[in-house]
């Protein structure tokens, strides 16, 4: 059977069983074992289970499961409460003080839980009303929720990115420090929108806000209560800049640095820590999971020629490098509309592996505007699904008024990938000085 037919037949399987809402590892499990039964019979059982051991029993895999668990103590002890809090002070009361708020607070959310749809669903439940009683815009409002927690994927430390560290041959600690200037070059662009908009509407801002600002003394205790934040900043980026520590012992300082952080705000207890680490437990053996499958799911790829198939119609189309990457880029963008990243990443990363190769493309650099275009397309209307977590958190809020906020947010990104594009060494220069 030609390799073409052999792919078409495992992808619209893997489509068919996501629609059908099978979970996503036994998904893969199951087209797993129908394609090595397939072609190699009852013998290729035995690279399954070579496959699955390598896979749950590589060391990489342990920063996946201390970021989650770095996280779920972060939520769980109500840490995050106090950044909420101090962030509100230290904003003052300058007009439409809450569009610039909710940027830092979803952006600093979505780098510590490392999940946009996480945090698209708590802010909208929790900052939306806050900013819908003080008057402010509900499109304007809703936008930034959903740009500030889709950088959660680009921003480290990040799930995603260990992720595809894990499946591709490059350095996770420079494709986690990669993500800084990009993240904060996209944050400042939601700025810069705010901006404008106030500057073209003023009326989108209350005349006065509510709450926040206060004397220097009261912004001056908002940072020392900010302050313990930084221990967890500096061990998992710092160490990793400087050449100290490999990202899993940068997770490992990072989760230490959280149970400190609980401890001094007092706000650690065993049943809280019990509870992290169960919740950690089951999100990681999912992940790990599904990565055992997608690593067998390439190996079944190669097997069945589909890889060199690949690469042999990407050198006979002899396409500009730029059209390629155009075409490589949009696949994403349109898919991530229906189907979830992790899911789309396990499927495309085989096959879009040797074609990176094949072109020559700086891997951290495309690696980096992969996971932005896949963060551009969970929040792309009509069915993006983050779009759907602000809708569950805000059941009140027509899903017009959802759509629209979204379609600035999407030029938002878009643009900053662009820039990106042409000046690669945003995203190069930090990981080119570890």
């Amino acid at each position: 059977m030609e390799w073409y037919i052999s792919l078409g037949i495992a992808l619209t399987l893997l489509m068919g069983l996501f629609a059908l809402g099978v979970p996503i590892f036994i998904a893969f499990l199951t087209v797993n074992v129908l394609g090595t039964f397939w072609l190699m019979g009852s013998a290729g059982f035995g690279m399954f289970a070579n496959s699955v051991y390598s896979t749950v029993t590589s060391e990489t895999l342990t920063t996946i499961v201390l970021f989650v668990l770095m996280g779920e103590l972060l939520f769980r002890s109500g840490s995050i409460d106090v950044i909420f809090d101090a962030l509100d002070t230290l904003m003052g009361r300058i007009k439409g003080r809450l569009y610039f708020f909710v940027i830092v607070l979803a952006t600093l959310f979505g780098a510590l839980s490392g999940s946009a749809l996480a945090v698209t669903a708590m802010l909208s439940r929790s900052a939306l009303p806050t900013m819908q009683q003080r008057g402010y815009d509900d499109r304007l409002s809703i936008g930034l929720i959903l740009g500030g927690a889709s950088l959660a994927p680009i921003i480290p430390p990040s799930l995603l990115v260990i992720i595809i560290g894990s499946m591709v041959d490059i350095s996770i600690a420079r494709l986690l420090i990669a993500g800084i200037i990009p993240g904060i070059l996209l944050a400042g662009l939601f700025v810069s929108y705010v901006v404008v908009k106030l500057m073209l509407n003023p009326s989108l801002a209350p005349t006065a806000d509510e709450g926040g600002g206060g004397t220097w003394r009261a912004r001056g205790k908002a940072l020392l209560k900010m302050a313990p934040f930084s221990i967890i900043i500096f061990s998992v980026l710092g160490l990793i800049m400087l050449g100290v520590a490999t990202p899993s012992e940068s997770a490992a300082t990072g989760v230490l640095g959280a149970m400190l952080v609980a401890v001094y705000y007092r706000r650690f207890t065993l049943k809280m820590a019990k509870q992290a680490v169960l919740s950690s437990l089951g999100i990681s053996a999912m992940i790990i999971a599904i990565l055992a499958c997608s690593k067998l799911f390439s190996q079944l790829l190669s097997f069945a020629g589909a890889t060199s198939g690949l690469v042999g119609l990407a050198t006979s189309l002899e396409l500009d490098p730029m059209w390629m990457l155009l075409l490589l880029m949009l696949v994403p963008l349109i898919a991530c509309m229906f189907i979830d990243q992790i899911a789309f990443m396990m499927v495309v990363i085989p096959i879009y592996a040797p074609l990176v190769k094949l072109y020559g493309f700086d891997p951290i650099w495309f690696w980096t505007l992969f996971l932005i275009n896949i963060s551009v397309g969970s929040l792309t209307p009509p069915f993006g699904y983050n779009l759907f977590a602000v809708k569950g958190g805000a059941p009140s809020v027509p899903m017009q008024t959802i759509f629209a906020a979204a379609w600035p947010i999407v030029i938002c990104f878009l643009f900053g990938m662009l820039v990106l594009f042409f000046l690669p060494s945003l995203i190069t220069f930090l990981p080119s000085l570890i």
